[in-house]
């Protein structure tokens, strides 16, 4: 399970390389573009054409023989009223038109209407026609969902624009104005790039986030990661990128489509943002309001992006009243969140005020056509690049620092199995461990067993210390603990991958030997035994020797741990019985148990 979850952080930590350097390229992109967005002149403002400045009457649809014909009882106030079923005129005169060069581009925010027609009257009384239909907008869309239509060169002076709405949804969204052809060239080039890269932050955002919810298996980086998708979405939708291989999507379709996105988007906004915050966090009445209101304001997406006719501008402002509730409730969570200590509002409310304060005060202001006819749409669009830019930041180091976490909490694990296989006096391995340390080499010694018969290679040597019990009555048993360290330090220097030395317990201990035969391991065994009689323990005991008993076994086809321990517990038996200090050898076979060859009186104990 850690071996899969270390592999997916690691291939998420290097998506969070890659996805840095075209965040840094992106954010280099808004850096530089969105500071001559907010300051520089685009002539813009001068040619904005308010709905109040327009002189308006609503018709019934006119027969195709009569599109031209203008009719006449234009009113120059009020609020046009009855044109949703019908058509609704609208006439800017001299003044409007004034100031905008002599082949103005008159740019329309797209909406929701069957057909656009517009006609550029100039001072012979000529008027040149052109016009737009939904689903098919030719040559005239124009980034930021606008439609543009630049006026024919002629020698008589333009005086005026009609426009014809056919079927329009609402009037009270309608965006126009007439810039210079010149000027327009160059903000449909900055928009481009503004747009652009705005989406490029989304979309990285977005495929980062789904992979950091594959690789820390959390909900909130999926929500953001769906909230990213959806806002790119709707951004490519909303700036008509998509027209370029969907051209039947102009127009009504479009809006409605993108209509429902933005709420759908609202309710991920909200959701997201709950779903961060650490459980405890927040009263869970508040939570449960802000998702039924999250879900509300979703749900609303659906009649009011099929809505064609009817109290549309009335919905519309509904849901932009419960999103502002919904934000309040939100702000709450977070301030609720950050006063008692939470980490993820500390570390993700600078990235959703901007946003949350921009899409709620859209819905009650008019930003008009700033940012090159873009408006409030391109700057929820760049709010978004920004809350994906913070987020996916944030939530780096903050997956980054449980990372660290779970590193630490693994290598705390490890060391505590480690210790949990080592005897905590004497530094050697316990018996938990020796069993596990031996289980390969018994298996190995198996596996040659099988294949082909011979003297075995393999050895149990079990040692005990001799007459433990008196040194811990004469001394106490500190001492008795200063001798079993002394001896364990010194068994050590045999502790290998092919020598495992263990103390089992008590004054025991035991070496499992591999790759010697008997002669060598009878070798090795008296080693051990003149090393531990040479152990100086005069500090704590005086001149008094310690010496060891040694029983040592060679394994067998068939043996086990188990009926090793048997047998060299029974040599070892018969070396305390034999005047202690030395080796026997035993057999797992019942075979009588022999002393080793020692000189009999200068090393007994």
């Amino acid at each position: 399970m850690f071996g899969n979850l270390h592999w997916l952080t690691t291939a998420a930590r290097q998506m969070v390389v890659q996805a840095r350097l075209a965040f840094a390229s992106g954010l280099l992109g808004l850096l530089l573009v969105f500071p001559a967005a907010l300051f520089a002149s685009d002539g813009s403002a001068d040619g904005s054409l308010p709905l109040t400045a327009l002189c308006h009457t609503s018709t019934a649809l006119p027969a195709p023989a009569h599109d031209h014909d203008v009719p006449g009882g234009f009113f120059c106030g009020g609020r046009p009223e009855g044109y949703q079923h019908g058509s609704l005129w609208l006439e800017a005169g001299m003044r409007a038109v004034s100031g905008s060069g002599r082949t103005p581009v008159l740019m329309v925010h797209s909406s929701r209407y069957d057909r656009l027609l517009v006609g550029f009257r100039y001072a012979d009384g000529a008027m040149a026609w052109q016009g737009v239909r939904s689903g098919d907008y030719s040559g005239h869309w124009r980034l930021g969902g606008q439609v543009g239509f630049e006026a024919p060169m002629r020698d008589a002076r333009l005086t005026g624009v009609v426009l014809r709405f056919d079927r329009l949804a609402s009037a009270e969204v309608l965006r126009m104005r007439l810039v210079r052809s010149d000027v327009s060239d160059l903000q449909t080039i900055a928009l481009a790039s503004l747009i652009g890269a705005a989406l490029m932050l989304l979309v990285i955002g977005a495929i980062y986030n789904f992979a950091l919810a594959v690789a820390a298996r959390r909900v909130f980086p999926m929500l953001q990661g769906m909230w990213s998708a959806v806002l790119a979405l709707w951004g490519v939708i909303w700036s008509q990128l998509h027209l370029f291989v969907l051209p039947w999507m102009a127009g009504t379709l479009s809006s409605q489509v993108d209509t429902m996105l933005a709420l759908a988007l609202l309710m991920l906004t909200a959701l997201s943002l709950i779903s961060a915050l650490e459980p405890g966090k927040v009263p869970r009445w508040m939570n449960r309001l802000a998702v039924v209101l999250a879900v509300m304001v979703g749900l609303l997406g659906l009649p009011l992006g099929l809505m064609r006719s009817g109290a549309i501008d009335q919905l519309a402002m509904a849901v932009a009243v419960l999103f502002a509730v919904l934000v309040v409730v939100i702000l709450a969570c977070l301030a609720i969140a950050w006063r008692r200590g939470s980490t993820a509002a500390r570390a993700f409310a600078g990235a959703w005020l901007v946003p949350l304060l921009v899409m709620s005060l859209t819905g009650f202001f008019d930003l008009g056509d700033v940012l090159w006819g873009g408006g409030e749409q391109m700057l929820v669009l760049l709010s978004g690049a920004w809350q994906t830019i913070w987020l996916s930041v944030a939530a780096t180091r903050r997956f980054n620092l449980m990372r660290h976490e779970r590193d630490a909490a693994l290598a705390a694990e490890a060391l505590a199995q480690e210790q949990a296989r080592r005897d905590s006096l004497t530094g050697l391995t316990n018996r938990r461990g020796f069993v596990e340390r031996i289980a390969p080499l018994l298996r190995a010694h198996a596996d040659r067993a099988q294949i082909a018969d011979g003297d075995s290679t393999l050895a149990l040597l079990l040692l005990d210390i001799d007459q433990f019990k008196t040194v811990n009555d004469r001394y106490g048993h500190d001492v008795g603990d200063h001798v079993l360290v002394t001896i364990g330090q010194r068994l050590q220097r045999w502790d290998a991958p092919a020598q495992v030395v263990a103390r089992l317990g008590g004054e025991e201990f035991a070496v499992m030997v591999s790759g010697m035969g008997l002669f060598a391991a009878r070798a090795l065994a008296e080693s051990m035994r003149q090393a531990i009689a040479a152990c100086d323990h005069g500090a704590a005991i005086g001149q008094n020797d310690i010496t060891v008993s040694i029983g040592l076994v060679m394994a067998r086809p068939g043996d086990t741990f188990a009926t090793l321990y048997r047998a060299a517990d029974a040599a070892l038996y018969v070396a305390k019985h034999q005047g202690r200090n030395r080796v026997v050898i035993g057999h797992t076979t019942g075979t009588p148990a022999r002393a080793a060859v020692l000189p009999a009186q200068a090393e007994r104990g």
